[in-house]
């Protein structure tokens, strides 16, 4: 079983930054490509970002130069710093990661932590 916890929503007015924090646990013997992806009401679900195990990182243009993806091996978990936020950045933000564990190797996502930008 592995768990991924994502943390650091919130509210935030518009030019503001925040920080998500997702942590992954349990039975897995290695992460590959982690990402977030983000969901507004009433809209699909978007990938946002992804950093490979190899630190290679690729952005949505929407978020390019404003948000940064970074992970830390040694204790499995990836972080999106958001910066000069917007309203439409609204959403709930989801972490998700490819991983190694005993069945093989399969997709994991968190539960969603929710980010508000206000006007």
């Amino acid at each position: 079983q592995v768990q991924l916890v994502e943390s650091g929503g919130g509210l935030v007015q518009a030019g503001g930054s925040l920080r998500l924090s997702c942590a992954a646990s349990g039975s897995i013997l290695r992460i590959n490509d982690m990402r977030w992806y983000r969901q507004a009401p009433g809209k699909q679900r978007e990938w946002v970002t992804t950093i490979t195990s190899g630190d290679n990182t690729n952005y949505a243009d929407s978020v390019k130069g404003r948000f940064t993806i970074s992970r830390d091996n040694a204790k499995n978990t990836v972080s999106l710093q958001m910066n000069s936020l917007k309203p439409e950045d609204t959403a709930v933000y989801y972490c998700y990661a490819t991983g190694v564990s005993g069945v093989g190797v399969r997709g994991y996502w968190g539960q969603g932590t929710q980010v508000t930008v206000s006007s």
